[in-house]
Protein backbone atom coordinates (compact mmCIF):
# COMPACT_ATOMS: atom_id res chain seq x y z
CA UNK A 1 0.00 0.00 0.00
CA UNK A 2 0.85 3.49 -0.63
CA UNK A 3 1.98 5.63 2.47
CA UNK A 4 1.73 9.14 2.26
CA UNK A 5 3.21 12.05 5.03
CA UNK A 6 1.01 14.86 4.43
CA UNK A 7 3.04 18.15 5.97
CA UNK A 8 0.24 20.96 6.12
CA UNK A 9 -0.20 23.29 8.86
CA UNK A 10 -3.69 24.34 7.60
CA UNK A 11 -6.08 22.13 9.70
CA UNK A 12 -8.38 22.32 6.90
CA UNK A 13 -6.48 21.90 3.80
CA UNK A 14 -5.17 18.88 5.85
CA UNK A 15 -7.91 17.35 5.83
CA UNK A 16 -8.95 17.72 2.82
CA UNK A 17 -5.90 16.26 1.19
CA UNK A 18 -6.16 13.56 3.80
CA UNK A 19 -9.41 12.76 2.18
CA UNK A 20 -8.42 12.86 -1.04
CA UNK A 21 -5.98 10.53 -0.41
CA UNK A 22 -7.46 8.09 1.28
CA UNK A 23 -10.68 8.24 -0.41
CA UNK A 24 -9.87 8.87 -3.78
CA UNK A 25 -6.20 7.15 -3.79
CA UNK A 26 -6.69 4.84 -1.35
CA UNK A 27 -3.57 5.15 0.64
CA UNK A 28 -2.41 5.56 4.17
CA UNK A 29 -1.95 8.95 5.38
CA UNK A 30 0.44 9.65 7.86
CA UNK A 31 0.71 13.93 9.19
CA UNK A 32 3.33 16.01 10.82
CA UNK A 33 4.46 19.51 10.58
CA UNK A 34 7.33 18.63 13.49
CA UNK A 35 10.65 18.56 11.31
CA UNK A 36 12.66 16.05 13.22
CA UNK A 37 9.61 13.96 13.33
CA UNK A 38 9.16 14.34 9.40
CA UNK A 39 13.11 13.76 8.99
CA UNK A 40 12.62 10.34 10.79
CA UNK A 41 9.50 9.45 9.10
CA UNK A 42 10.85 9.40 5.60
CA UNK A 43 14.41 7.96 6.66
CA UNK A 44 12.49 4.69 8.23
CA UNK A 45 11.51 3.86 4.73
CA UNK A 46 7.85 3.24 5.01
CA UNK A 47 6.56 6.13 2.97
CA UNK A 48 6.22 6.01 -0.65
CA UNK A 49 5.73 10.14 -1.29
CA UNK A 50 5.38 13.47 0.47
CA UNK A 51 3.07 16.08 0.16
CA UNK A 52 4.78 19.50 1.48
CA UNK A 53 3.04 22.37 2.04
CA UNK A 54 5.14 25.35 1.10
CA UNK A 55 4.66 27.87 3.14
CA UNK A 56 4.88 26.55 6.57
CA UNK A 57 4.34 29.36 9.74
CA UNK A 58 4.92 26.69 12.57
CA UNK A 59 7.69 24.38 11.95
CA UNK A 60 11.07 24.72 13.40
CA UNK A 61 14.09 22.78 12.98
CA UNK A 62 17.56 23.69 15.53
CA UNK A 63 15.96 26.94 16.66
CA UNK A 64 15.28 28.22 13.27
CA UNK A 65 11.81 28.38 11.62
CA UNK A 66 11.69 26.42 7.80
CA UNK A 67 9.44 26.42 5.37
CA UNK A 68 8.59 23.38 2.88
CA UNK A 69 11.32 24.16 1.09
CA UNK A 70 13.80 23.97 3.74
CA UNK A 71 12.46 20.89 4.60
CA UNK A 72 12.33 19.34 1.75
CA UNK A 73 16.21 20.16 1.05
CA UNK A 74 16.96 18.37 4.11
CA UNK A 75 15.33 15.39 3.29
CA UNK A 76 17.25 15.41 0.13
CA UNK A 77 20.53 15.52 1.40
CA UNK A 78 19.95 12.41 3.69
CA UNK A 79 20.47 9.06 1.89
CA UNK A 80 18.26 7.52 3.95
CA UNK A 81 15.56 9.65 2.80
CA UNK A 82 16.21 11.00 -0.54
CA UNK A 83 15.09 8.61 -3.31
CA UNK A 84 11.42 9.18 -1.40
CA UNK A 85 9.11 11.90 -3.97
CA UNK A 86 8.42 14.85 -2.74
CA UNK A 87 5.40 16.87 -4.29
CA UNK A 88 5.28 20.45 -3.33
CA UNK A 89 2.00 21.92 -2.75
CA UNK A 90 1.41 25.73 -2.52
CA UNK A 91 -0.84 28.69 -2.95
CA UNK A 92 1.97 30.74 -4.42
CA UNK A 93 1.22 30.09 -8.01
CA UNK A 94 2.67 32.96 -9.73
CA UNK A 95 4.52 32.37 -13.06
CA UNK A 96 8.20 31.13 -12.44
CA UNK A 97 7.38 29.75 -9.09
CA UNK A 98 6.89 26.17 -9.95
CA UNK A 99 10.43 25.69 -11.70
CA UNK A 100 12.09 28.16 -8.42
CA UNK A 101 10.48 25.92 -6.38
CA UNK A 102 11.18 22.55 -7.42
CA UNK A 103 14.95 23.63 -8.59
CA UNK A 104 14.95 25.38 -4.65
CA UNK A 105 14.24 22.31 -2.84
CA UNK A 106 14.95 19.70 -4.84
CA UNK A 107 11.06 18.26 -4.77
CA UNK A 108 9.68 15.87 -7.87
CA UNK A 109 6.58 17.37 -8.05
CA UNK A 110 4.17 20.83 -7.57
CA UNK A 111 0.51 20.75 -7.17
CA UNK A 112 -1.10 24.17 -6.90
CA UNK A 113 -3.64 25.09 -3.90
CA UNK A 114 -6.63 24.86 -4.43
CA UNK A 115 -6.32 21.73 -5.76
CA UNK A 116 -9.21 21.50 -8.21
CA UNK A 117 -8.53 18.21 -10.09
CA UNK A 118 -8.57 16.02 -7.45
CA UNK A 119 -8.11 13.06 -9.65
CA UNK A 120 -4.69 14.73 -10.94
CA UNK A 121 -3.38 15.00 -7.27
CA UNK A 122 -3.98 11.50 -6.62
CA UNK A 123 -2.62 9.85 -10.05
CA UNK A 124 0.34 12.22 -9.55
CA UNK A 125 0.91 11.31 -6.18
CA UNK A 126 0.90 7.17 -7.45
CA UNK A 127 3.07 7.94 -10.27
CA UNK A 128 5.62 8.79 -8.01
CA UNK A 129 4.80 6.97 -5.31
CA UNK A 130 5.16 3.97 -7.48
CA UNK A 131 8.36 4.97 -9.74
CA UNK A 132 10.31 5.13 -6.61
CA UNK A 133 8.61 1.98 -4.89
CA UNK A 134 10.30 -0.03 -8.12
Amino acid sequence: MVKVLLVEDDPLNARVFATILKKRGGFEVVQSQDVVEILEIVAGGEISAVLMDVSLSQSTYKGESVDGIRITQLLKQNPQSQSVPVILVTAHAMRGDRELFLRESGAEGYIAKPVVDQQALVQKVEQLARASIS
